[in-house]
C-alpha cells in the first residue's frame, strides 16, 4: 500500500477514534451539569400573612355556628422536581420545556405564588441518586429554616418521595404511594429512598447513542446525558443485608407494598404512606382491583392512613360497576360489551377496525370478524389497547374508556381503585378478626413543575398542569421515548405486547385532556407548626380540595359517653344508637389579579414570571358561594364476596343550600344504622359554585340526541399553549369519613 494511503487510512482512524471518544464522552455526560438543590429565596412571608389567613377562617367559623375552632390549615403532600425522570425529560427545549425546576423553586412558590402552609417532596423513587437524595434534605432544610422552624413558619416542608410501582397485569400492579416522613434530621430518616425494581430507561440508554442525542441537541440534552449516566451507575443495595449496614450510597429495592412496610417498620421512623392514582388508567391495568392490597403484610394500617382522592390527574371518588376487562375461568382477558355509560377501550377498537374493513369494501361477515379479532388482540395489550390499531390518532377512541358520568374523572377509569370501591372492602382471611382500609381523604396536586398547590386560579394550563398537549416531531431524538413510528392506519388490527413499561405504551395525547390544575389538603390542627401538622395527618383530620380553599367541617354530634365531645371527621367510634351528624361548609375567596406585594417584592419580575406565571394567591374579601352538600354511605362487607355496588349509597343524602356567602350547615341522622346493626362509615361532598375550569369538560364531546359521543375536541385545541380549555365545573371538597362500628352490646 502506498505510503500516501498509510497516511489517509491513519487520519480516518484517528478520526474515528476521536469521533467514538467525543460521543463517549458526551454520553457519559461529560459537558452537561446537574441541576442541583438550586437556592431558596430568603425573603420571609410576612408572619400577618398566615394570621390573617387564620382569623379570616375563625370568622367564618364563627358565622357559621362554630366557637374556638382548630386553624384550619392548606397544603400539597404530592410534588415533584426535575429530579424526576419524568419532569426532567418535561424541561427540555425539544419538548418545549422551561427549563430546570429543583427543589428550591418548589419551596419558593410553595411560599410566595401559592401561599401554602405546608407542602412535601415527592420525586419519583428511582431518580433518586445519593447526590439527588442530598439535595432534597439540604433544600427542604432550608426552606424550613428560611420559613421559620418553629411555633409560626411561613411554610412547613416536610421530606418524602414516590414509590413509583407499575405492572402490566392487574396481579402485579400495586400502584403508585407517597413516602412522607414526619422529620428531616439524619438521624430519623432514612439513609437512602426505597425505590421499585429499577429498569427501563433509566440504565438501558447506550453510551454511544446518548452522546450522539446530546451532541445533537446540545446544551440541556448535555444535561440529560448526565442526568441519565449518574442515575445508572448508582449501584444496587443487597437485598441480604441489613438496612442499617447498608452503604448509603446505593439504591434500594422494594417490589412490593409489603417490602416497602417491612423496610420501613426496620427504619422504625415515624411515615406516612399514601396511596394515589388509584383510578389513573394511564398506567394502571384494566381490571385492577384493590383487594390483593388488603391481605395480610401487603396493608400497613398504622402507616397506610390517608388517600388521595384527588389530584392533577383527576377525580378517584366514585364506584362503577362497569368492567375495562373480564376474564375466563383460564384468566384470559376478555373484551365486555358496551353498555349506555361506558364503552371498553376495546371495544371501540373493533370498531374502528369493522369501520376501515367495510370502507375497503369487505363483506359485513369478514369485517365482523376482524372486529372481533381486533377486540381480542386490544384486550391483551392491557394499557396499550391503542397500540393494536395501526395508524389510529386519539380522536378516533372518542370516549371510549372514560367513566361518562364523573366529575372530572381520572383517564382511563379504573372503579376498583376508586375511594368508594376501597373503603366498602373487608377481608375475611381471618374470620375471628376482618380487615378494612381506613383512610381519610385528601387532595394534592402532582405537579411536576415544582409548582406545589397549584389550584388558586384556572389559568396556564402549561406549566400548572401535567397537560401539555400538542403534537410531538417525529424526529426530536427524545420521541421515542413518548410516541411509537408513525404507522399507516390498514383495516386489520395487529397484536401488541408490552416488553417493557414506558411512556410510548400509554395514550399520551388523550390523557392531556383529563389533567387539571390539582387539589389540596385541608386539615383541622392545634397550630401552625411541623408537629400540628403531622399529629393532625395522623389522626386523620383532614380533607381534600379540588384545588380552592373551602372551609370544611364533618362531626359526629352523639358519640357515646356522657358529655362526650363532637367527634371530628376521620375519626372512629362504636356505638349501637343511631348516629347524629352536622356537615358545615364555607366556600373559598374569590382571587384577585396579579400578586400581593410580599410576592413581588421578595422575587424579581423574572422569577415571578418564570415561577408564578405572573399569578398568585390573591385572595379578596368575597367568598363564594356553597351550592349544595351531599352525604355518601358505604356499609362496608359483612359476608365474604356481598356485592360492592349495593353497599355504596352515593348520594345518601343531598342538602340545597341558600345562596349565602356565610355558608351552609347540615345536620341529620341515619335511623337504618340501629336496625341494620352493620358497621357504616359516612363522609361529606360540598360543592361550590360552578366557573370556568382547565379541562372542566376533558374531551369536549359533541354528541348526539341520545348522547353518544360523536366527536371529540382533545386539549389543546387549534390555539395550541394559547388554550386553556376552560368549561365550566363545581369545585368542590371531601371530608374524610368517620367510621361508625355497630356494637350489640
Amino acid at each position: 500500500m502506498p505510503r500516501i494511503a498509510w497516511i489517509a487510512l491513519g487520519v480516518v482512524a484517528a478520526v474515528a477514534l476521536a469521533t467514538l471518544a467525543l460521543l463517549e464522552a458526551a454520553g457519559l455526560g461529560a459537558f452537561g451539569h446537574r441541576d442541583g438543590a438550586g437556592t431558596v429565596t430568603r425573603a420571609k412571608r410576612p408572619a400577618e400573612e398566615a394570621a390573617r389567613a387564620q382569623a379570616g377562617i375563625a370568622a367564618a367559623a364563627a358565622g357559621i355556628g362554630l366557637a374556638k375552632p382548630k386553624q384550619i390549615l392548606f397544603g400539597d403532600l404530592h410534588v415533584h422536581t426535575t429530579i424526576s425522570y419524568d419532569a426532567f425529560l418535561f424541561s427540555l427545549p425539544l419538548l418545549r420545556g422551561e427549563g430546570a425546576h429543583p427543589p428550591a423553586d418548589a419551596c419558593d412558590f410553595a411560599r410566595y405564588c401559592s401561599a401554602l402552609d405546608f407542602w412535601s417532596i415527592n420525586d419519583h423513587d428511582f431518580a433518586i441518586t445519593p447526590q439527588a437524595w442530598q439535595d432534597m434534605k439540604d433544600s427542604i432544610r432550608e426552606c424550613n429554616a428560611v420559613g421559620g422552624d418553629g411555633p409560626n413558619p411561613d411554610t412547613v416542608a416536610f421530606l418524602g418521595w414516590e414509590w413509583t410501582q407499575v405492572g402490566n397485569t392487574p396481579e402485579n400492579h400495586y400502584g403508585h404511594k407517597n413516602v412522607v416522613l414526619a422529620h428531616t434530621d439524619d438521624a430519623n430518616i432514612p439513609a437512602r429512598p426505597i425505590g421499585i425494581p429499577r429498569a427501563g430507561e433509566l440504565s438501558s440508554a447506550s453510551t454511544l447513542g446518548l452522546g450522539y442525542v446530546a451532541l445533537r441537541g446540545g446544551g440541556r440534552m448535555h444535561d440529560l446525558a448526565r442526568y441519565l449516566r449518574e442515575r445508572a451507575s448508582v449501584p444496587l443495595c443487597d437485598p441480604t443485608v441489613p438496612e442499617r449496614e447498608l452503604p448509603a450510597d446505593c439504591y434500594e429495592e422494594a417490589a412490593t407494598p409489603e417490602d416497602l412496610f417491612r423496610r420501613l417498620d426496620e427504619w422504625g421512623y415515624d411515615a406516612l404512606v399514601i396511596p394515589h392514582g388509584t383510578t389513573w388508567g394511564f398506567y394502571t391495568p384494566p381490571g385492577s382491583r384493590w383487594d390483593k392490597q388488603l391481605v395480610g403484610a401487603m396493608h400497613d394500617p398504622s402507616r397506610q392512613t390517608l388517600f388521595e382522592i384527588d389530584s392533577g390527574h383527576g377525580d378517584g371518588e366514585v364506584y362503577r360497576d362497569w368492567q375495562e376487562l373480564t376474564f375466563d375461568a383460564s384468566g384470559k382477558p376478555q373484551c365486555p360489551p358496551p353498555r349506555r355509560d361506558y364503552e371498553p377501550t376495546c371495544w371501540r377498537a373493533g370498531e374502528i377496525i369493522r369501520n376501515r374493513c367495510l370502507a375497503a369494501g369487505e363483506s359485513a361477515p369478514e369485517c365482523e370478524a376482524r372486529a372481533a379479532t381486533a377486540r381480542a388482540n386490544a384486550a391483551e395489550a392491557g394499557v396499550a389497547m391503542h397500540r393494536t390499531v395501526p395508524g389510529s390518532t386519539p380522536e378516533d377512541f372518542l370516549d371510549a374508556g372514560q367513566c361518562r358520568d364523573c366529575r372530572m374523572p381520572s383517564f382511563n377509569y379504573r372503579p376498583g381503585g376508586s375511594a368508594q370501591y376501597v373503603l366498602a372492602l373487608t377481608n375475611f382471611d381471618d374470620p375471628a378478626g376482618p380487615r378494612r382500609f381506613r383512610f381519610g381523604f385528601i387532595g394534592s396536586s402532582d405537579n411536576h413543575f415544582a409548582r406545589p398547590g397549584t389550584g388558586y386560579k384556572e389559568f396556564s394550563r402549561r406549566g400548572m398542569t401535567e397537560s401539555q398537549g400538542g403534537p410531538i416531531d417525529p424526529k426530536n431524538p427524545v420521541a421515542r421515548v413518548f410516541v411509537p413510528p408513525p404507522e399507516e392506519p390498514v383495516a386489520e388490527s395487529v397484536p401488541y405486547k408490552i416488553d417493557r413499561l414506558g411512556f410510548r405504551n400509554f395514550e399520551t395525547e388523550r390523557q392531556a385532556s383529563f389533567l387539571s390544575t390539582g387539589g389540596l389538603v385541608g386539615l383541622h390542627a392545634d397550630g401552625r407548626d411541623r408537629d400540628a401538622i403531622w399529629q393532625a395527618l395522623k389522626r386523620r383530620e383532614v380533607y381534600g380540595t379540588s384545588g380552592p380553599r373551602i372551609l370544611l367541617w364533618f362531626d359526629l354530634l352523639n358519640p357515646p359517653g356522657t358529655g362526650a365531645a363532637p367527634l371530628p371527621m376521620g375519626g372512629e367510634v362504636t356505638m349501637r344508637d343511631a348516629p347524629i351528624f352536622q356537615v358545615r361548609a364555607v366556600g373559598s375567596f374569590e382571587q384577585k389579579p396579579g400578586c400581593p406585594d410580599y410576592a413581588t417584592s421578595a422575587l424579581s419580575p423574572e422569577r415571578l414570571q418564570h415561577l408564578c406565571k405572573g399569578e398568585c394567591y390573591f385572595p379578596s374579601d368575597q367568598r363564594r358561594l356553597i351550592t349544595r352538600i351531599e352525604v355518601v354511605r358505604i356499609r362496608p362487607q359483612a359476608v365474604a364476596h356481598e356485592p360492592v355496588k349495593g353497599l355504596i349509597d352515593d348520594p345518601w343524602r343531598r342538602f340545597d343550600c341558600q345562596p349565602d356567602a356565610a355558608g351552609c350547615v347540615a345536620t341529620f341522622s341515619d335511623p337504618d344504622y340501629a336496625t341494620q346493626g352493620r358497621d357504616t362509615l359516612y363522609y361529606a361532598r360540598v360543592f361550590e359554585e360552578p366557573k370556568p375550569t382547565i379541562n372542566g369538560q376533558n374531551l369536549r364531546c359533541e354528541r348526539d340526541a341520545e348522547g353518544n359521543c360523536t366527536k371529540v375536541h382533545l386539549c389543546p385545541g387549534p390555539e395550541g399553549d394559547k388554550d386553556d380549555c376552560l368549561a365550566p365545573d363545581e369545585p368542590r371538597a371531601w371530608s374524610s369519613p368517620i367510621y361508625v362500628d355497630y356494637t350489640r352490646s
